[in-house]
């Protein structure tokens, strides 16, 4: 199965596109995983490996698509 993570920094915007997300994804086709940067700081690194750049970011299967920009992962390493 392939996996789709959304990441994000918790932000009421980011919040608010997760519920949105998870809903239009193919559960039957992805596995499905929501990464909170803010409490889960030791995965920003992860993050960026994988090419996010800001948040609130999806990653179908290594692909990276950026929702909409509301923190850099440098303010995000801000925070955390």
């Amino acid at each position: 199965m392939k996996k789709a993570i959304y990441y994000h920094a918790g932000c009421p915007v980011c919040v608010a596109a997760e519920q949105q997300v998870v809903d239009a994804i193919d559960k039957n086709r992805f596995e499905i995983e929501i990464v909170h940067l803010g409490e889960h700081k030791a995965r920003i690194a992860e993050a960026e490996q994988a090419g996010i750049v800001s948040v609130p970011a999806l990653s179908l299967d290594g692909a990276i698509f950026h929702i909409n920009f509301e923190a850099s992962i440098a303010d995000v390493k801000g925070i955390a």
